[in-house]
């Protein structure tokens, strides 16, 4: 166990104090002197070509400052450097309920609303597209005209020789999974303040944003600015999880009317407003193939998953290429095939969201490898065990897996929930589950092509001896801020409050590429060791001149600096500095992080997605009782282990793991976005059905330390891997229960009448449940 002060303790989160007392300020609480309300006016149609706009009365409005149309910034945006297909606003014709059309500041929430009622918009409507599968099939009006047949993106990868597998198994199980939109429902809505500066031809842009390096320049590209003229601030965020890390349309619709109007502007979105803005989980069609020899190793797998991606590009191709690519990170399986559709539809586009990409496609591998576990009459905990990878590994499809705490995981989970006394063995209608999943710590190749470092932190001694850590990372609750502050203080063996900190500011902070795919712990983690190791240097070189020793024989702990050559001599930080400020002037470092050449993937198409520089995993058993004449299933208990390399702070971890695991059980058995011909049917808080106190079971967390190689300080990912184990769980402990399979999300009480009823009668109970 390695000797840490700081590390390993559980240290309240340093943006606790200002968001319990109302302190903190997130976007919507910003205001400007003369600022503007902004307001978007959206198309009520699904897909349509825009004949004429006239905002002539619009802009005669008093009150009214600014009113803008496509046709005012038509430059083209997009996440992905392939996928530049969004405007400001819709420039020459609509494609889904909620497009933008125009924008309007006025000088008050009234006059901006009348206002867009004065605008006149003559549409021709077209053919709407809703249904993927349908889609695919369209020989004209596309989405996209350079899209034929409304597909954005398809891969087909093939690793080792999947036929030879499948028929050298001895069991080969296929089944259709579908799996329902989900969006990220966080409590603070999509918000954004800008002011464009006339004066000085500069913006300043406040935004609820996970990504403040990439709206940075996607705000100089639409607006044609040079990229030194905008700065990016991220204020306090009231949640995100992956809904704020690509650039949504408020953000350049604030920026594009505060230039217009030449005066600060605010744009809050309403509730529907964000419900239609999402960029959710996308619905996806999976058709899974496995075969496995009689002892439960897998020969073979076969997916085939047709992508509802929505109007535009976005995360697309990214969340496609996930679903495929970790099929391969988690079991050892030599022959593997994956066909991947990314289909245009006419509703809003989907994206990341927490799990980005592996959600769905664990959910229908786990539930499958159930089902073959049961009819080679396996111990499904056992069948996972005799797939497990042997790391340090390459696997079939060019991950590189460092460390591996799966095992460890599944033996938790048996052992504390009790899965060899309750599998098979409770009561008719309780039941229990294993399943489980894993994800990337950051993705190894960024979204733009570049060889900058991901992650840059810098520190500065000040004159008081307190350390100001500057960092381009954004915390939006998962606690990256104090994990920062966490492994500089240890580095430099300083309290945790010497260290003040300075986050997400484009102008005062070094360049972080964001909060997505649990990236922040891993990459800034690591750069912030290197700094704190490049600062300790200077201090230690300035402190054995002073006492003639070797630097190497001292230790920075506790606030002071340390000779371990028995002499006794000790300094405090305070002292330690002043000898440096005399020796070398200004106090400061620099630290960055890249993942290594090695950890990037293969060469094929599709390659950069998928390779991350450690992988995290999580096994989970779900307890579960169904009410068989209502349908109705209740989650009673869920024991999760994760795999998290080394716990900065065991606190924060478990937080993230219990916040997975219940947003993966609102998936599971609630949540879904009800569409009726591009129409949103439930865009509100009070009719998205997600998780409640009152849903919400016993979670009890379980970390497992692999302290991986290349982690800072061994840790690694803890905020997703835990996600989509849960929906496989509940699913697999339903079958437990009452011997029916669920295919799709969400697990409703209809679905397992329907199955249960199906079924006819209840079954004798064999391999692990009622059949």
């Amino acid at each position: 166990m390695a000797n840490f002060s700081i590390v390993g303790q559980r240290l309240p989160m340093v943006d606790g104090p200002d968001k319990v007392t109302g302190r903190g300020l997130y976007t919507d609480d910003l205001a400007l002197p003369g600022m503007l309300v902004g307001k978007i006016l959206h198309s009520p149609h699904a897909h349509a070509c825009i004949r004429r706009i006239d905002t002539s009365r619009a802009e005669a409005l008093p009150g009214v400052k600014a009113v803008v149309t496509g046709r005012d910034f038509p430059n083209r945006y997009g996440i992905l450097p392939i996928g530049h297909d969004e405007t400001a606003f819709a420039v020459d014709k609509v494609r889904y309920i909620g497009d933008n059309v125009a924008g309007v500041a006025a000088v008050s929430e009234e006059g901006a609303r009348q206002a867009l009622e004065l605008i006149e918009v003559d549409y021709e409507r077209l053919p709407a597209y809703f249904d993927p599968e349908e889609t695919m099939k369209a020989e004209s009006n596309w989405i996209h005209d350079e899209k034929p047949h409304n597909i954005e993106k398809e891969y087909h990868h093939q690793f080792g020789n999947v036929e030879q597998g499948l028929a050298e198994a001895d069991l080969v199980v296929s089944e259709r999974f579908a799996c329902s939109e989900v969006t990220h429902a966080a409590l603070e809505p999509h918000s954004t303040l800008a002011h464009y500066d006339p004066a000085t031809d500069r913006l300043t842009v406040w935004s609820s944003t996970q990504v403040p390096y990439y709206l940075h320049l996607t705000l100089a590209n639409v607006l044609g600015m040079p990229k030194e003229k905008i700065r990016v601030i991220k204020p306090l965020i009231g949640g995100g999880f992956g809904g704020k890390s690509e650039v949504i349309p408020v953000e350049v619709e604030a920026a594009v009317l505060s230039r217009q109007a030449a005066l600060p502007v605010k744009i809050t979105y309403t509730r529907e407003e964000v419900f239609y803005a999402h960029r959710g989980r996308p619905i996806q069609i999976i058709e899974l193939t496995i075969g496995a020899k009689r002892d439960g190793r897998l020969t073979g797998v076969k997916a085939r998953i047709v992508q509802d991606g929505g109007a535009y590009c976005g995360y697309g191709p990214v969340t496609l290429l996930y679903s495929g690519a970790l099929l391969g990170a988690m079991y050892d399986i030599q022959n593997v095939q994956f066909d991947g559709y990314r289909v245009l539809t006419n509703k809003p586009a989907c994206g990341a969201m927490r799990g980005h990409g592996t959600v769905n496609t664990r959910f229908a591998f786990e539930s499958l490898l159930d089902r073959v576990a049961c009819e080679l009459g396996i111990d499904p905990a056992e069948i996972r065990l005799r797939n497990q990878l042997q790391p340090p590994c390459i696997t079939v499809n060019q991950l590189r897996v460092t460390s591996y705490g799966y095992p460890e995981c599944i033996r938790q989970v048996v052992e504390k929930s009790g899965w060899g006394e309750k599998r098979g063995k409770l009561p008719y209608g309780k039941g229990v589950g294993i399943a489980g999943s894993h994800y990337v710590s950051g993705a190894a190749n960024s979204i733009i092509r570049s060889e900058m470092p991901h992650s840059t932190v810098n520190l500065r001694v000040e004159d008081d001896a307190t350390v100001t850590l500057l960092t381009g990372a954004s915390e939006i609750g998962q606690g990256s801020d104090t994990i920062q502050l966490q492994l500089v203080a240890e580095e430099l063996g300083v309290r945790p409050d010497r260290i003040k900190l300075v986050a997400a500011d484009t102008e005062r902070t070094p360049i972080d590429l964001g909060s997505y795919s649990s990236r922040v712990t891993f990459m800034a983690g690591n750069a912030c060791l290197a700094a704190a190791r490049n600062l300790r240097k200077q201090l230690f070189e300035a402190v054995a001149r002073v006492w003639g020793v070797s630097a190497d024989q001292l230790e920075a702990r506790d606030d002071r600096v340390c000779a371990q050559n028995g002499s006794g001599k000790v300094m405090s930080f305070e002292q330690a500095v002043a000898a440096a400020r005399q020796q070398f002037g200004t106090l400061e470092a620099t630290g960055s992080y890249a993942p290594p050449a090695e950890a990037r993937g293969g060469k094929f198409k599709g390659a950069g997605v998928g390779p991350s520089p450690a992988y995290s995993y999580s096994a989970q058993v779900a307890e579960v009782s169904v009410d068989t004449e209502t349908g109705q299933v209740s989650v009673e208990r869920i024991t999760v282990a994760h795999d998290c390399g080394r716990a900065i702070n065991p606190m924060t971890v478990e937080g993230q793991v219990e916040g997975s695991v219940w947003m993966g059980l609102g998936q599971a058995v609630q949540e879904e976005m009800i569409w009726n011909q591009g129409r949103l049917m439930n865009p509100s808080l009070l009719e998205y059905k997600s998780a409640s106190t009152l849903e919400s079971p016993e979670i009890v967390p379980i970390l497992v330390e692999s302290v991986d190689p290349e982690g800072p300080l061994g840790a690694k990912e803890a905020g997703e891997g835990s996600l989509a184990a849960a929906i496989p769980a509940v699913a697999n402990a339903i079958y437990d229960a009452v011997g029916v399979r669920i295919t799709s999300t969400p697990i409703s009480a209809e679905k397992i009448l329907k199955a249960l009823r199906e079924r006819q009668k209840p079954q004798a109970r064999g391999n692990g449940g009622r059949r």
